[in-house]
This record gives C-alpha cells, structure tokens and sequence, in this order.
C-alpha cells in the first residue's frame, strides 16, 4: 500500500473543473466512463462546464513522482489537504473530508489534466499502479511512465447495504518517457465541486 491511503470497499468521491486551474480528468466508477471536464467562461463572467468522454484505450503520461495524497471533500466545494507522498498525512479536519490522491496526467490530445478519487475501488488500483512504477523506476531514472488505459474492469465489493457493482481503470505501464514541458508547471485543485460521488 504506497500510498499510505485506506482502500478499503466502499466507493465515494468527486472533483470539479474550472478558472485558471488545470482542467480535470475524472473517472466514473459507475458507468466506467473517463471522462474530460471543459470548463468555459460565458460573456456575463459566468462558469459552466461540460463533460466529454475520453474514448479509450488511450495513453498518457502519469506524474507519478508527484501524487498527492491526503484528505479531500467535495462539498460544499472542492478542498484538498494533501501532501506529496511519502509526506505526513495531514489531520483529518472534518467528518466532510475522505482519504484520496490527486495525480496529473498529460497527452496532446487532452493537454494536462488532473485526476482526483476518494474511491477506495480507484485508490486500490492506483496504488497498485504505483508500486509497478516503483519496481520499474530504477531502471527508467529521470523519465515518467505511459500509461496505457484500456478501458474499465468490473468489480464486486460488499458493502452493509449488499454487494455493489464498480468499474475501476485497466491500466498498465506501457513505456517511459521523459517528463513533458507541460508538466513543469501545473495548476492548482478546482474550487468547483462535482455533485455525486462517482468517483
């Protein structure tokens, strides 16, 4: 468990997009769908966003190197108490706030993105992603993983209420490369939450 986060079998979790902030990728572990959420800015200052499947199978390039881990809560809106991993966890402020990760992503297609999940069925696998790129590291010094994600894959978890049915990401570290220009700087959580806990 490298990332120092529970995973236990309950699902959960949310994101936003919007503003100056990196856009968002967001994993739907009801449907199983990865979806892109674009943000735009009417002429009356307003907000609104739209969510665009990402059809898979698709590859990009993990910050694995900068996954943040911590407390995370969706409502009223969007806040991140996280510390790059391998950090001290920060205290939990409040009964709103559930363990998760925050991970940029980037290809040219979708530019940089970052994913967020307090789901302990997407943390489970992410996790496991990531102690794949701690075993092939060594050996790939100074570059990043490629991410292949092929689609989803089904889990059963029980839960009080019964077994429930989720899709997790099926992804595997397919090469390495060095780290792109665009992830030199990144943008900050987006203050707009997701309704719903779909991640």
């Amino acid at each position: 468990m490298a990332l120092g986060i529970s995973n236990g079998s309950d699902g959960g979790g949310g994101g936003g997009g919007g503003g100056d902030f990196t856009p968002i990728a967001k994993w739907d572990a009801k449907s199983g769908d990865f979806l892109a959420r674009n943000r735009s800015q009417g002429s009356d200052g307003t907000w609104s966003s739209d969510d665009v499947e990402i059809q898979t199978p698709v590859e990009f390039v993990a910050d694995m190197d900068n996954i943040e881990v911590g407390w995370i809560s969706y409502s009223p809106s969007v806040d991140f108490k996280v510390t790059k991993i391998g950090g001290a966890m920060p205290p939990k402020p409040s009964d709103d706030y559930k363990q998760g990760f925050r991970l940029r992503l980037y290809n040219k297609e979708l530019g940089l993105r970052e994913l967020s999940s307090t789901a302990k069925t997407v943390v489970r696998v992410l996790d496991e992603l990531h102690d794949n790129y701690v075993a092939e590291s060594a050996a790939n010094e100074g570059k990043l993983p490629l991410v292949a994600l092929k689609g989803g894959k089904r889990v059963k978890i029980n839960t009080p209420g019964g077994e429930l049915t989720f899709k997790v990401p099926d992804w595997s570290i397919e090469g390495w490369v060095s780290r792109p220009a665009e992830m030199e700087a990144g943008g900050g959580p987006d203050p707009v939450a997701d309704e719903g806990d779909i991640f």
